[in-house]
C-alpha cells in the first residue's frame, strides 16, 4: 500500500457585506472572509493538502484568483474537482484533520454539518473528517477579528487496481 501525507493553511481577511463561509456551511455573523471565490479558508486549506499530497501544486495553481470562472465560486465545487482529480491519480482519502483559528464566531456547533458535506464530497465517512477551532486568545490579526485561518492534514491511500473493476 501507498500513502501520502499533504498539509495545507489559508488565510483570509474579514470583511463586511460578505457571507461567512467555513467547511461547506453558511455561518451566520455579522462578516464574512473576502475572496475572490466563497473564501470558505477550511475546504481551501484541505483542497491545499489534498494537491499537496500527490505533489500538484497548490490551489492557486488549479483555481487561480485572476480567472474570472471562479469569481465567488461555492468552495464545495472546488473541493469536488481536487477530490475528483485524486481520484484520477489513483488514491482516495483516509481521513482529514483540521483546524480553524478564529476569535469569533464560536463554531462548535456547526461542526456536524461541516463534517457531513466535507465526507460527502470526499466520499468518506464523518469519523474521517476532524474539525477542531481554537482562538489566538485575542492576540494578533485573528485575534483582533480581521481574519480567520484554516488548517488541515491529509492522509490519501492508493486504491488498488482490480482488473475486473469499472473505470471510474
Amino acid at each position: 500500500m501507498s500513502f501520502r501525507i499533504g498539509s495545507g493553511i489559508d488565510f483570509h481577511q474579514f470583511a463586511e457585506g460578505r457571507d461567512l463561509w467555513i467547511g461547506g456551511i453558511k455561518i451566520p455573523h455579522h462578516k464574512g472572509a473576502l475572496g475572490h471565490s466563497d473564501a470558505d479558508v477550511l475546504l481551501h486549506a484541505i483542497c491545499d493538502a489534498l494537491l499537496g499530497a500527490l505533489s500538484l501544486g497548490d490551489i492557486g495553481v488549479h483555481f487561480p484568483n485572476n480567472d474570472p470562472r471562479y469569481k465567488d465560486i461555492d468552495s464545495k465545487i472546488l473541493l469536488k474537482e481536487t477530490a475528483q482529480l485524486i481520484s484520477e491519480k489513483g488514491y482516495g482519502v483516509v481521513n482529514v484533520d483540521s483546524t480553524l483559528c478564529l476569535q469569533e464566531p464560536k463554531i462548535k456547533k456547526f461542526v456536524p454539518a461541516m463534517q457531513q458535506t466535507i465526507a460527502e464530497i470526499l466520499k468518506v465517512t464523518t469519523s474521517d473528517i476532524s474539525i477542531k477551532a481554537t482562538t489566538t486568545e485575542e492576540m494578533g490579526a485573528i485575534g483582533r477579528e480581521e481574519g480567520l485561518m484554516a488548517m488541515a492534514t491529509v492522509l490519501l491511500q492508493k486504491i488498488p487496481f482490480k482488473a475486473d473493476a469499472p473505470i471510474p
